[in-house]
């Protein structure tokens, strides 16, 4: 193995740790009966309190990566991350669940914008394609595995035994990060006022793939949450229903790498992968409204081949169009835009859903985000990147 491979090893075990952390716990802590989770609305708050860290924290995590290098915060988030895992094996009270859950939030909000960082930092722009493509591959199987190996280890050994997991996961992968992934200083920046950032960050080169990052990932997230529900309406079980999104986060995984390599030797553009992408999306969310099993799975896999299209694309177009001494910034920024719409998109079909039907949701999804594509399709003018995807 090459020793620019065995750098990018540790970033990808960050990556699948941050995604594993938060869905296998996620999705145990409802079917968890313990004092620490009492109500829906307890559920409700624990759920929030990961998400709601990574919007507040990952800009600031990612600046502060700028400042004094991203290793530093990529080993410093990690070590947090399991010693907020250890804090409810050790305390094992409800409190300390409220505690860990959020200690877990604000330490992946200091790795994970800083391990995409160190992604496009220890790549040339020209394989920035097959580095996040790479990368989001084994993000998209920490999210596989979280609810089907998180539901293993609560089984075995209840919550506690989860937290030991992740602890340990932690700790190792910090400990492979500081062995393996090379110091990379922080680069030399001319002053920025805030309207410089406000401009950096209302500019086309960010808002097209942060915009469609986001539409990608409310898209992940309402598969993941309403396809179960839609696959129960239909009078199928539990197995085909978590078939489904397992179907949907593999396809998911596998598009990426492609998609990633696809840019690099030039047969892929950005403009007309992120065209495809969500197109392929929205086609997916409407093909999700069609009765049984069909639908289902024909919606996991569109949404999960159009969602693994538009990732690596969009952040190696944001790597591209960002100066090297602020991609942490941008990836924290651009982070904060996957957060919301990993949140507004489930918000958006459940409101619609209450009002009329789910399928309305679905729709209404659908259209935001075709619009996205005829959008970019009408703009009629490339992102600004550098390299043979352009």
């Amino acid at each position: 193995m090459s020793a620019a491979r065995r750098q990018m090893w540790p970033l990808y075990a960050a990556g699948f740790t941050t995604a594993f952390g938060a869905h296998a716990i996620a999705a145990n802590l409802g079917g968890f009966s313990d004092e620490a989770v009492t109500s829906l609305l307890v559920l409700g708050g624990l759920l929030a309190l990961y998400d709601g860290a990574e919007v507040l924290l990952k800009p600031v995590f990612g600046s502060l990566a700028d400042r004094i290098g991203a290793r530093p915060v990529l080993l410093g988030g990690l070590v947090a991350f399991a010693a907020a895992s250890a804090v409810y094996v050790i305390a094992d009270s409800p409190g300390w669940l409220w505690a860990a859950r959020l200690g877990q939030g604000a330490a992946a909000s200091a790795f994970s914008p800083s391990a995409s960082a160190l992604v496009a930092r220890l790549n040339p722009a020209a394989k920035h394609g097959r580095a996040f493509g790479s990368y989001g591959f084994y993000k998209s199987i920490g999210y596989t595995l979280g609810p089907l190996l998180g539901g293993l280890i609560v089984w075995a050994g209840g919550l506690r035994l989860l937290f030991t997991v992740l602890a340990v996961l932690g700790a190792a992968v910090a400990l492979w990060a500081l062995l393996a992934v090379p110091v990379v200083a922080p680069l030399p920046k001319t002053r920025q006022t805030v309207l410089d950032l406000a401009r950096r960050l209302t500019a086309p080169a960010f808002l097209g793939p942060t915009a469609a990052l986001a539409a990608a990932t409310a898209a992940l997230s309402v598969g993941v949450g309403f396809l179960p529900v839609t696959g129960r309406a239909a009078g199928l079980g539990t197995i085909a229903t978590g078939a489904a999104v397992s179907v949907l986060a593999l396809c998911a995984a596998l598009v990426q790498p492609r998609a990633g390599r696809a840019l690099d030797d030039g047969r892929l553009t950005v403009r007309t992968g992120m065209i495809v992408g969500l197109s392929v999306t929205a086609i997916g969310l409407v093909a999700a409204v069609l009765p049984g099993l069909a639908g289902v799975l024909a919606g996991a896999a569109l949404i999960g081949v159009g969602t693994g299209l538009i990732t690596p694309l969009g952040f190696a177009a944001l790597a591209a169009s960002t100066p090297a001494e602020r991609l942490g910034q941008t990836m924290g920024s651009a982070e904060l835009g996957r957060e919301l719409g990993d949140a507004g998109g489930p918000l958006l079909v459940a409101g619609v859903a209450v009002l009329t039907t789910l399928n309305w949701g679905f729709a209404t999804l659908a259209a935001l985000i075709a619009g996205g594509a005829v959008f970019a399709f009408t703009r009629g003018r490339r992102p600004r990147i550098v390299g043979p995807g352009a």
